[in-house]
């Protein structure tokens, strides 16, 4: 089982670009240390008769038919909301130059 010391909490400190305090570092080390030995015992776990796609539920989700709807009035009404817009577009401020 690999262990995580001081030396690579400090990597994975500088890597996440995180601050951790001095006090809480020993208990960090425990808890991080801790997740991975639950990590090795899942491991142990023989999964070869289950597939990766696994799912305990036989049933699919309903899928509806992918049609397009053209309703003019969605524009319509989104463009209501807008502080500014023309020709049914949105008029924002230029922001590239």
């Amino acid at each position: 089982m690999k262990k995580i010391d001081q030396a690579l909490l400090t990597r994975l400190q500088n890597l996440s670009m995180i601050e951790i305090k001095e006090e809480n570092r020993e208990r960090i080390l425990e808890d991080l240390n801790k997740f991975l030995e639950f990590v090795d015992v899942l491991e142990e776990l023989d999964l070869s008769a289950y597939s990766a796609t696994f799912s305990p539920m036989e049933a699919s989700a309903p899928l509806r038919k992918d049609e397009p709807v053209s309703n003019s009035e969605i524009g319509e009404k989104i463009l209501q909301n807008a502080p500014k817009s023309s020709d049914n577009f949105f008029i924002v401020p230029k922001i590239i130059e």
